[in-house]
């Protein structure tokens, strides 16, 4: 009765965007490229919602999603490239070729070897040689894409034998760090400072750690305890640039111990 209700849900959403598309003004000019940029933006809203672990607005973000999709699919069927039906059908393909231990006769001993099959199989597809990177989108964010590429070479077995052999890589890279700065080589800082960074997100990765998840939650952690610092602050009538790092020291101590409680 469930799933029932749901294709209905779907149908009558289906039905909505043909009627945007033809009654509204804002909806009829909308091209693949115009949307481009605003799905980008959905998917952020998604991520921060999901952060926070706000459950309502997960699913009004995971709603603005869908919309987009059918956006897409509707404008695709106008250009007689594609349908909802073709973007569904092409997924359900994918699912169940890339998913052989579910729906064929193949053996998994765990999540890690259903990544590094599915890896695989991507590599089969579309009847040539796919290259192992071929699929990590240029624009992604650095940090985002450093895991994204660890992860794809881990699929084809290009990973550490022992996850605590990457701490001694993340040493050697520190210490290249710690010669050029005092090499003074700017260029070549930057350089090394990007091997220690990416060493980094490998670690992460390793240890079960979204890196970007962690970093934007450090991020936001900081953002609440200098908020704190400055209200502080300018309750008592004074400005940052009046204090010394010793008294707004004393603050920051004071917004950490909140954030513990």
């Amino acid at each position: 009765m469930a799933k029932k209700e749901q294709l209905e849900a779907f149908g009558k959403l289906l039905d909505i965007m043909d009627e945007l598309r033809v009654k509204c003004p804002w909806d009829r000019k909308q091209t693949l490229e115009s949307l481009r940029k605003l799905t980008i933006e959905e998917t952020y809203e998604l991520g921060d919602a999901i952060i926070e672990r706000d459950m309502a607005e997960i699913k009004k973000e995971l709603g603005d999603i869908l919309l987009h999709i059918v956006f897409y699919a509707k404008i695709g069927d106008e250009m007689e490239a594609f349908d909802i039906e073709d973007v569904i059908n092409s997924l359900n393909e994918k699912l169940i070729y890339r998913h052989p231990h579910v729906f064929g006769d193949v053996s998994v001993a765990d999540a890690s070897e259903v990544e590094e099959n599915w890896e695989a199989l991507k590599l089969k597809e579309k009847g040539r040689k796919k290259k192992v990177l071929e699929g990590v989108p240029a624009s992604l964010p650095a940090l985002i894409k450093a895991n994204r590429i660890q992860e794809k070479v881990r699929g084809v077995g290009f990973d550490w034998e022992e996850r605590e052999q990457v701490w001694d890589k993340v040493k050697e890279e520190l210490s290249e760090v710690e010669h050029e700065m005092r090499a003074n080589d700017q260029a070549k800082l930057e350089q090394e400072f990007g091997d220690l960074l990416f060493s980094l997100v490998n670690a992460a990765r390793l240890y079960d750690i979204d890196p970007e998840t962690a970093l934007e939650r450090t991020n936001r952690k900081f953002i609440r305890r200098f908020n704190y610092l400055e209200e502080k602050t300018l309750g008592n009538g004074r400005s940052l640039h009046d204090m010394s790092l010793e008294e707004m020291d004393h603050y920051w101590e004071e917004a950490k111990k909140l954030d513990k409680k």
